[in-house]
């Protein structure tokens, strides 16, 4: 029987699977995501680039409202589209999870989390551990013939130092700053961080600018961690931050179209050409998250441009370079 591992002093499970107290093996975990949360939708990203769905299913929160239970899973499929019923526990709220796994638990009831079925207690539920994990903790039990997601590796050694070294400032600079401004208590506060996200942007800016033959960040045809952060916080500005952040306001900073046009195409690549982009963003959940049932059904022209044949000719010139 798997020894039973409560959580650390700040409430996160770091287990790995692929360890002896948690080998892979087919369906024996289950992902715990909401799709309008940034981390779990990186999370939910990785699982659907390396094609781990068959081994890894998952049950969805409802984007609103965050109770004194913490997030609400659907008592059935067609109450909320885009959320799921706890597949696993039948449980009204995330909490509960928590507690079965550790009874004396006191941390935040956060997605994404990765549960183990058999040992019944949560494994991870950090997202950039989780993402790594599942960059190749289930390799071995992917198709032969999938080369593609078999070899998709979304933390290259040779790219590490780079995918690090732009991480260190992303996270504090532009994907927390963002919160920051949107809940900042005086004018001032605000102001100060939405110049740190704007300015985030326009380092992203100037590094595409320097690095013009690339389609990724960090390579012209590799897609790596780094893109996956970037773009689970860049895809919700249209939707949620510049309308209830007020961003789309600040004539000042501007808007990412403008003020970073080689970051907004990057944006648009990856949603409307990376295969597991535009099948795990839930625009409709990112909104409701920020405005509830206020939110009607939008298409995804609504909060991105449509690729354009101008576009597509600068991705065929790039991936012929």
């Amino acid at each position: 029987m798997t020894e039973s591992h409560p959580p650390s002093e700040d409430g996160s499970w770091h287990h790995e699977i692929g360890t002896p107290s948690f080998p892979a093996a087919p369906s024996r975990y289950h992902l715990y995501i909401g799709t309008f949360c940034p981390y779990a939708h990186r999370a939910d990203l990785a699982r659907s680039l390396k094609g781990l769905q068959p081994f890894l299913p998952t049950s969805i929160v409802k984007p609103y409202p965050k109770e004194p239970g913490g997030w609400r899973f659907p008592s059935t499929s067609s109450e909320h589209p885009g959320s799921t019923p706890d597949h696993i526990h039948h449980s009204t709220f995330l909490s509960e999870l928590y507690f079965k796994s550790f009874q004396e638990y006191k941390g935040k009831y956060t997605v994404p989390m990765l549960w183990d079925k058999e040992s019944k207690q949560v494994v991870n539920n950090e997202s950039q551990d989780i993402m790594r994990m599942l960059n190749n903790c289930f390799n071995d039990l992917l198709p032969r013939d999938n080369i593609k997601q078999r070899e998709l590796d979304l933390y290259p050694p040779d790219l590490q130092p780079q995918i690090d070294e732009l991480s260190s400032w992303m996270s504090p600079d532009l994907t927390m700053s963002v919160y920051k401004a949107g809940f900042a208590p005086t004018p001032s506060a605000y102001a100060s961080a939405a110049k740190t996200v704007f300015l985030a942007l326009e380092r992203f800016e100037t590094h595409l600018s320097q690095h013009n033959k690339y389609i990724y960040l960090l390579s012209p045809d590799r897609i790596t961690e780094i893109d996956l952060k970037l773009y689970t916080t860049l895809i919700r500005f249209n939707p949620a931050y510049h309308p209830q952040f007020t961003f789309s306001n600040d004539e000042e900073l501007g808007n990412m179209r403008d003020r970073a046009p080689r970051v907004n195409r990057w944006l648009k690549h990856l949603y409307w050409k990376v295969e597991g982009a535009r099948e795990t963003t839930d625009f409709r959940a990112i909104a409701e998250s920020f405005c509830g049932e206020r939110v009607g059904i939008k298409g995804p022209e609504e909060y991105l441009e449509p690729w354009t044949e101008e576009d597509e000719m600068w991705r065929v010139k790039r991936a012929r370079e």
